[in-house]
């Protein structure tokens, strides 16, 4: 058990220290109930390695000025973008969902190359491509639910259903994204 905590925080201090920053880190639970970590994953037993951080201080004021310069650059409200990147990611640039999304606005993979974004793991070209995908799923279902369902869902989900899907997650996500929004707006005590 110390050993398995002695990993898990050297994995934090490299991940989330001031020195280089590397990749994703992959784990595996072996048969005899070793983990295995890499951050260059061979086989298919390997799976991102999932730390939810909640970035504070100057982190978190970085993206939230990356967030405030690119809603600006692309005409989306920048509540609703800070809103989407709290629920997302605490604004934790470094993180990394069960499914693979990655970064301060959870991008997949494979939106990431639609996008041309290679490195997802930086803040500012994470949240300008976020941003960029956002603004896009905004004009193709103007409206703001179904731009936030497609985005968590995926745009051929909110298709497929016309409207919000009918998956828990994304309902929640959308309810989630809504509720931080409207605490946001001008007037309201920001948190």
């Amino acid at each position: 058990m110390k050993l398995i905590l002695v990993v898990l925080a050297t994995l934090v201090i490299l991940t989330h220290g001031e020195g280089p920053r590397a990749g994703v880190i992959y784990y595996y639970e072996g048969p005899d109930g070793v983990l295995h970590f890499t951050d260059l994953p061979l086989t298919r037993h390997y799976k991102p390695f999932v730390f939810w951080g909640n970035a504070t201080g100057e982190a978190k004021e970085r993206i939230k000025r990356l967030i405030r310069k690119y809603a600006a650059q692309y005409g989306v409200d920048e509540n609703l973008i800070q809103a989407l990147a709290h629920v997302e990611s605490r604004y934790d640039c470094m993180a990394v969902s069960r499914a693979g999304a990655q970064g301060v606005m959870q991008i997949m993979p494979k939106t990431q190359q639609e996008l041309g974004l290679t490195a997802p793991f930086d803040p500012a070209a994470n949240v300008e491509a976020g941003i960029r995908y956002f603004k896009r799923l905004l004009d193709r279902f103007g409206d703001t639910r179904l731009a936030l369902a497609a985005y968590n869902a995926g745009p051929g989900q909110v298709d497929k259903y016309k409207g919000v899907p009918p998956f828990p997650e994304t309902r929640k996500y959308v309810r989630d994204v809504l509720e931080k929004y409207a605490q946001l707006k001008p007037g309201k005590q920001r948190k």
